[in-house]
């Protein structure tokens, strides 16, 4: 396994600034001596935590389990306690160095997804939506064209800074402007060139509510943009990838268990729109 930590601000060249994250862990696969693989999908995880912290739960163990299915895969640090566009600007740096890495990790340039956990989801979404931002252009220049998620997986995300929102990730990625949240909100800002996108929530959320999603799906669907969208009936905030690891015990209640499904659903609407190691060949 090839381990590594980038530094985005350093590799794009950058002024960090003060700003704490811009760091991006990488965990790919080799390159194979007995079996020679062209390319493989990408996901960059990007953990949870109300841009206070970040969750550990919602980085290495989803991490994990998109490299056993054939990912590489990158969990992003972004900077917190930091307002916007910070935060994005990072998620923007993420994508567009994998991209530019692609030959060096064997990556498929046309198949980088993001996966995003609560505001993790709200900074995915943005993402989505927002991949063009002046703020992105201004940084990246014309890199910025690489920025733009081929697919993401919204995980109970504050994909609202409206009334069914989270406040405490709404103000700080906002720094409490009212008019930044309504040009922010991921709902808001769907067009038909925003990523597909594969949504889960909870309907016993009571952290993020479930409306966040329903919203940005319906905003998907009145877009034309290819969506799927899970709700299971129970459940509380931050489940993760629901193994004993991030739950805490060995034994998982069945009405929480079942919802660790979502896995297996993301990655059978990843592998329809081809995320999937390509063209194995046997070595000579």
């Amino acid at each position: 396994m090839i381990c590594e930590k980038v530094d985005l601000y350093d590799f794009f060249a950058l002024p960090r600034e003060g700003r704490t994250g811009g760091y991006l862990a990488v965990f790919a696969h080799e390159k194979e001596t007995e079996i020679s693989v062209r390319e493989r999908p990408a996901m960059l995880v990007v953990p949870g935590g109300g841009y206070n912290m970040l969750s550990e739960r919602e980085a290495e163990p989803v991490a994990t389990a998109y490299y056993a299915q054939g990912f590489q895969t990158f969990i992003l640090d972004y900077s917190l306690q930091t307002a916007y566009p910070a935060p994005l600007i990072e998620a923007a740096m993420a994508v567009a160095y994998i991209r530019l890495s692609a030959e060096a990790y064997r990556v498929n340039k046309s198949h980088v997804a993001a996966i995003g956990f609560s505001a993790g989801g709200n900074l995915c979404g943005m993402l989505a939506t927002l991949f063009a931002d002046d703020a992105i252009k201004k940084a990246l220049g014309k890199r910025a064209e690489l920025a733009r998620p081929d697919a993401v997986v919204l995980a109970y995300g504050v994909l609202s800074l409206g009334k069914f929102g989270h406040t405490g990730t709404a103000d700080n990625i906002t720094g409490g402007d009212e008019a930044l949240k309504k040009r922010l909100s991921p709902e808001l800002c769907v067009t038909k060139d925003s990523s597909p996108a594969f949504l889960w929530h909870t309907t016993e959320d009571d952290c993020v509510s479930v409306q966040c999603s329903v919203l940005y799906a319906n905003a998907c669907l009145e877009a034309g943009v290819p969506v799927e969208l899970h709700l299971f009936e129970q459940g509380r905030h931050g489940l993760s990838v629901l193994n004993a690891d991030v739950h805490g015990t060995a034994e998982i209640p069945f009405a929480l268990a079942r919802n660790a499904v979502w896995i297996e659903l993301s990655l059978s609407w990843l592998k329809m729109r081809g995320f999937e190691v390509r063209e194995k060949t046997e070595a000579k």
